[in-house]
């Protein structure tokens, strides 16, 4: 969501009575990550590109709620929505993200033009987003005329298919990920300025290496990555030493640029499967921890940002190393994976990690279940997680596509019915 420095404020619950004693959004989200009960728990629609919404979906959700706008497509990599304000308060959001220019795939988000969909949804999309549709029907992109990027025919997002320095063993010396801009740190400090003055949010800006340190380095071919990792430990430690010099010249220019107008900084990284993490403890605490260590020390030491580490799967072997690096919030939580139960989590780690997400299982329930499913697994995890505070309630990864629209409206206004503290 873009907002201009100066625009009207408007009241953010206007679709909800107002408790007896009210927090507004921010304030909300700062009790949560402080482990404080606030007046309700904070709800996240569309805060980050990992608990927000597929297109197709929003359009859907919009027709039903009667709100009658265009549906533009923010992430073309994702295919995901951009949350307009009026669906935010229907449904009590707190958060908001501050984003690049270039979401994805390095093209601007301006100059928005009339697209569809495979389903026939209409939206509008960047007009730097220029697919070409292959004779099979499906849709690739291109840089410099090497291909980056494919969606199936009948798809719902792009799949990458560039290799990153990792999968490609790179020589160190000629990897060189950019440094932060004065433009874009201009951006940040406008649109930060926008948000913060002119909106109640939370505020999340994702602001990780400028490549995941595990699993994004592997994109292109995993399992040459996995064979470094096990065989290369120097040429491992030497590139993310590189890497991790980048992203902390990189959060020193953001930190200038925003102040203390944001409350939270989001790293991405997926180190878990359905069943175990990827990779070993001792493998993790060796290779991955000292870097990201040195990363969030920075942050802690000189701001006060929150650290978000978004990563799905199973994760238990690794919490107490990811509470050691210096995370401070845990999402998704998805409770549906091994040993990642929502009383346990509670219980063991409730008073060092706040919990984002862990609303219910978005690979089955809310896809495939009844409303009544919903509202059971939903009213479970919040009477779970919310007591002390340390959680905010939002969909485990995004909304997919052909969720249907009447579990996503139960999912919200099952939570919100449960959320108050009074």
């Amino acid at each position: 969501m873009t907002v201009s420095p100066g625009g009207p404020r408007r009241p953010f619950l206007s679709f909800f009575p107002r408790l007896k004693t009210t927090m507004n959004s921010r304030e909300r989200v700062l009790c949560a990550i402080n482990h404080k009960e606030a007046d309700r728990v904070p709800i996240d629609l569309g805060g980050t590109r990992q608990s927000g919404i597929a297109a197709s979906t929003y359009y859907e959700l919009k027709q039903k709620l009667g709100f009658d706008s265009p549906t533009r497509v923010f992430d073309t990599y994702q295919m995901l929505a951009d949350v307009e304000r009026p669906v935010m308060e229907r449904f009590g959001a707190d958060v908001v993200g501050l984003y690049r220019p270039e979401v994805a795939f390095g093209i601007r988000n301006v100059d928005w033009r009339p697209w569809q969909l495979f389903d026939g949804t209409p939206v509008e999309v960047p007009a730097g987003f220029q697919p070409i549709t292959e004779p099979c029907g499906d849709l690739v992109l291109k840089l410099d005329e090497t291909l980056i990027a494919r969606m199936p025919n009948d798809g719902f997002y792009f799949d990458r298919l560039e290799t990153y320095p990792g999968a490609a063993h790179t020589p160190v010396e000629e990897v060189n990920p950019p440094l932060m801009s004065t433009e874009l740190a201009d951006h940040y400090h406008s649109q930060s300025t926008a948000l913060f003055e002119n909106t109640d949010f939370a505020i999340v800006a994702p602001l990780g290496p400028p490549f995941e340190l595990f699993y994004g380095l592997g994109t292109g071919d995993f399992s040459a990555w996995m064979m470094t990792l096990a065989t290369e430990p120097d040429y491992v430690d030497a590139l993310l030493d590189k890497l991790t010099d980048i992203w902390m010249e990189n959060l020193r220019r953001f930190s200038d640029a925003v102040g203390d107008r944001v409350q939270i900084v989001q790293i991405c990284d997926d180190f878990g499967t359905q069943h175990r993490p990827f990779i070993s403890v001792k493998m993790f605490r060796e290779r991955f921890l000292p870097f990201y260590q040195r990363g969030i020390r920075w942050i802690h030491e000189h701001t006060n940002l929150k650290v978000m580490l978004h990563s799905d799967g199973a994760l238990r072997p690794l919490l107490p190393s990811l509470v050691e690096m210096g995370v401070d919030i845990l999402n998704p939580v998805q409770t549906s994976a091994e040993g990642m139960d929502g009383e346990y989590l509670k219980k063991e780690h409730g008073s060092e990690l706040v919990f984002w997400g862990a609303s219910l299982d978005c690979q089955s329930t809310l896809p495939f279940g009844t409303e009544e499913d919903i509202v059971r697994d939903v009213s479970e995890h919040v009477r779970t997680m919310a007591p002390g505070g340390g959680y905010v309630f939002a969909p485990v990864h995004n909304i997919q596509a052909r969720v249907p629209v009447d579990n996503v409206i139960t999912m919200y206004d099952t939570a919100r019915s449960l959320a108050s503290y009074a």
